[in-house]
């Protein structure tokens, strides 16, 4: 077994189509297939950039969406799951995320980590 793809949730159309933008940016991956609607997305790395166990970033729009909080806070939604992302020089990829649209979360718990949030709230770690 092996893994595909990880999927991502977000509010109904358009806002499927903005997450897909900005981890196309943030990434530089790209949108390779795209549901009917605008209500999936499928993003894969550049051609040659992997290594066959994670082949890709899944978008899905779903009704009852409801934007997660991080970290944890009780009677709120919290983050199902999150991207850690390998960099090599952290303070150059908080800056680049920032560009792209994402904001610093508030708690900071490691020193050689940083917790983003997308633009929909979901947390990702740049890892150096």
């Amino acid at each position: 077994m092996r893994i595909g793809a990880v999927t991502i949730t977000a509010a109904p159309p358009p806002h499927t189509r903005d997450l897909a933008s900005f981890y196309e940016r943030l990434l530089g991956w790209r949108i390779v297939d795209e549901g009917p609607k605008g209500g999936w997305f499928q993003l894969h790395p550049p051609e040659g950039e992997t290594d066959g166990t994670l082949l890709g970033i899944n978008i899905e729009s779903d009704e009852e969406h409801v934007r997660p909080v991080w970290p944890s806070k009780p009677g709120h939604q919290n983050a199902m799951m999150h991207l850690d992302i390998g960099v090599e020089d952290l303070d150059e990829a908080v800056a680049w995320a920032l560009e792209a649209g994402a904001t610093l979360a508030d708690a900071q718990p490691q020193e050689h980590v940083r917790v983003m949030l997308d633009p929909h709230g979901n947390p990702f770690c740049l890892c150096r």
